[in-house]
């Protein structure tokens, strides 16, 4: 018994019997015993859900003629261009696409190396198709990274974002901020010379000059240059007694800045500026502090106040030699405290004996 097949535009069919390949067929119409099997396939995609193998397709010479075979190895990926556009990432294994309407182009990566070839363009691509397949480190503008390859550094970072494959070697990004920085050693309790215990906080401003010793010759270069201050501030508070210290703690940052920079420097380090935040007393130590500090400005104001008082005394001393010598100076000083009693009194009272101008000479006169 016979039956009619029609092949559509842009389709190819294979006919196979008892499981065995007999022909292709192009566009048309066609008449099958009924024994024969059609499989249906559109021209340019991907061959899928085959009657049989890919390989014993491929043994009949014109299926191969028809099928555009790719093979990606282990370790690579394929990526499949159409007129410079991409289509898809193709993984390992045999990929077979009819021909005829679509023509691919097919560029390979080997993903057991860490470069990505210059000719796969990763703007187009990422981060999306290839985030699955590529790992990506970002480095700011106001840093430097250095890169670790397999547990071994291999260069410096500068400003940018790095691509490498994904695959088992192991890579590693360490980042170091370029801008200056400040470090803050707060609460250190010392003991002075004469054993007074103080706790102060202190602070010095840095910036890493050296990206390769502050990441790879040293180890948390930070906390190694937290402990050198805090020996600097150690052994500058140990060497005065608590009165000299008081006096001269303006110079506690900058000796500790000299005597750090040396070390900071094979850290990878440049110290900039330090500053003493707080110095704080025992609360017993504050208290005989205040005391001594409010008997010391008593002092000075018993001393201000006896000189306020011989100025004073002399100054009544030097007028009364004056008003000795001259009777006008001294009718003038009588007439100013004159005016000054008129200015506190509301009446005087004159008796009628005798005139009262008379009488005014006798309350304001020398008694002479």
């Amino acid at each position: 018994m016979m039956k009619f097949i029609r092949i559509q535009a842009l389709q190819i069919g294979l006919v196979f019997k008892y499981g065995g390949f007999k022909q292709l067929l192009s566009p048309g119409r066609y008449w099958l015993w009924s024994d024969e099997t059609v499989h249906l396939y559109n021209q340019g995609e991907l061959l899928q859900n085959p009657p049989c193998h890919l390989v014993v397709l491929l043994q009949y010479p014109e299926i191969a003629a028809a099928l555009d075979v790719v093979e990606v190895g282990d370790n690579e990926i394929a990526l499949q261009y159409e007129h410079g556009l991409f289509q898809t990432v193709l993984r390992k294994g045999r990929w077979a696409f009819w021909t005829g309407v679509r023509h691919y182009q097919y560029i390979k990566a080997d993903m057991s190396q860490l470069e990505i070839p210059a000719s796969i363009d990763l703007v187009a691509l990422m981060p999306q198709p290839l985030s699955a397949y590529v790992r990506t480190f970002t480095v700011e503008a106001h840093e430097q990274g250095v890169l670790f390859i397999d547990r071994k550094f291999d260069r410096v970072l500068t400003a940018g974002t790095y691509y490498w494959w994904k695959n088992t070697m192991p890579v590693h990004v360490l980042k170091a901020d370029m801008r200056q920085q400040q470090l803050e050693v707060s609460g250190q309790e010392i003991l002075t010379k004469d054993k007074a215990s103080l706790r102060l906080s202190v602070y010095v401003q840095y910036q890493v000059q050296n990206v390769i010793k502050a990441l790879v010759e040293n180890k948390d270069f930070d906390r190694q240059l937290y402990i050198l201050v805090q020996l600097a501030l150690r052994e500058y508070v140990g060497g005065f007694t608590l009165d000299e210290l008081l006096d001269k703690k303006g110079q506690i940052a900058p000796f500790v800045v000299t005597a750090t920079s040396d070390k900071a420097a094979q850290l990878g380090v440049e110290l900039r500026t330090g500053g003493i935040r707080d110095i704080i007393l025992p609360g017993d130590m504050r208290d005989i502090m205040n005391q001594v500090l409010m008997a010391e400005k008593k002092a000075q104001a018993n001393v201000i106040m006896r000189r306020e008082e011989t100025a004073s005394t002399r100054s009544l001393l030097n007028t009364a030699k004056l008003m000795e010598d001259n009777d006008m100076l001294w009718k003038l000083k009588e007439m100013e405290y004159v005016e000054k009693i008129a200015d506190k009194i509301s009446s005087i009272s004159v008796s009628n004996s005798g005139s009262m101008v008379d009488q005014l000479k006798q309350i304001l006169g020398r008694g002479n």
